[in-house]
């Protein structure tokens, strides 16, 4: 089931513009005719929604929602002459109330949220049901974030991952000579700085990565891809 954020009717049945005695007016956008020709298809039989326009590619996606003023633009991800993310953002800019609504074969990180920071209300994936397509037309036109399952979950799963922590160049060296088993004076003979020096480095390292101790520190170093070396001999447990 689609996932809304103010729950769309779980019939598909849009009611956003009901009051104004009209459906819900899109604008489908996709280079592909034949994926086209199926949204078409699909939503032909809705009469809650009016496909007002076609789009072959990002720029006339643009053009069309200019012109025709669509309530909600189906806009495919990937397109020629101009992408669905570039046409999102033009559109958002021209300060046109049209809501756009990416409908993709994409589900990478990546590509959700340069729709999202474009302005998208909503990201759907190609294998969305006619009756999940239509609940999620119905939401974004009344301004609601609409994500498919899957995305959903990927968003979720973003947001527990532990927070990516940056270490300066001389703390990763420090930390790269604790992996090789040195002491504290060894480290400090090895990059020529003062051993209070080495400690001052190694509490920061503890600090960014939540850790107490120089061995906690090396293993999560190593599992979050900090270090590449595979020797984990620590020294002591104080910095």
């Amino acid at each position: 089931m689609t996932h809304t954020a103010g729950g769309a009717d779980p019939h598909g049945g849009p009611d956003a513009t009901a009051a104004a005695g009209r459906g819900i007016r899109v604008l489908v956008a996709d280079d592909h005719t034949v994926m086209r020709a199926g949204v078409l298809a699909l939503l032909a039989p809705e009469s809650g929604v009016e496909v007002v326009g076609e789009a072959a590619n990002g720029a006339e996606a643009v053009a069309a929602v200019r012109a025709l003023a669509p309530d909600v633009a189906l806009l495919d991800l990937r397109m020629p002459v101009m992408d669905g993310v570039s046409a999102t953002e033009r559109i958002v800019a021209s300060g046109a109330p049209t809501r756009v609504l990416i409908l993709t074969t994409y589900d990478t990180d990546a590509e959700i949220e340069r729709a999202v920071e474009a302005g998208a209300v909503g990201y759907l994936l190609k294998d969305t049901s006619r009756e999940q397509l239509v609940a999620a037309i119905a939401a974004a036109a009344r301004g609601e974030t609409v994500l498919a399952p899957k995305v959903a979950e990927r968003l979720v799963a973003r947001m527990r991952r532990p927070a990516p922590v940056a270490l300066t160049g001389r703390e990763l060296e420090v930390l790269t000579a604790v992996a090789d088993g040195l002491s504290n004076a060894e480290i400090g003979r090895r990059l020529v700085i003062g051993e209070a020096t080495v400690k001052t480095h190694l509490l920061r390292v503890f600090a960014k990565l939540d850790v107490s101790d120089r061995t906690h520190a090396v293993v999560v170093a190593l599992d979050r891809g900090l270090l590449v070396r595979p020797d984990t001999r620590g020294g002591s447990t104080a910095p």
